[in-house]
């Protein structure tokens, strides 16, 4: 996808979902979040172009993880399996304590 879209190509793209799904905005690809879809301002760039602004109004949750690995994001997580570990224990002799001198470790 180029940097800039038009106004219809955003259209026709959601008008592939369904019609009373929320519209969030996803933001910050390092620290993803998602944010509320406010005002639509229309105005002119600095090449006399018409561009309208899609505003947001407030961060509403963090992005969860499937969407910004759907942007690429991040990369796919995989959680790892825990393990039970048996607990160390000193053997006599071993380890901090009194010594048979007397003197700590």
């Amino acid at each position: 996808m180029h940097p800039d879209i038009t106004v219809g190509e955003f259209i026709d793209r959601l008008s592939a979902y369904d019609r009373d799904a929320v519209l969030r905005l996803a933001i910050n690809p390092h620290f993803p979040m998602a944010h509320r879809v406010g005002d639509l301002i229309e105005a002119t760039d600095a090449a006399g172009r018409p561009v309208v602004f899609l505003a947001e109004t407030g961060q509403q949750d963090y992005l969860p993880p499937t969407v910004a690995q759907a942007l690429t994001w991040h990369p796919p997580t995989v959680v790892p399996l825990r393990t039970r570990r048996a607990v160390a224990r000193p053997r006599d002799g071993d380890g901090p304590g009194p010594q048979p001198n007397g003197r700590h470790s």
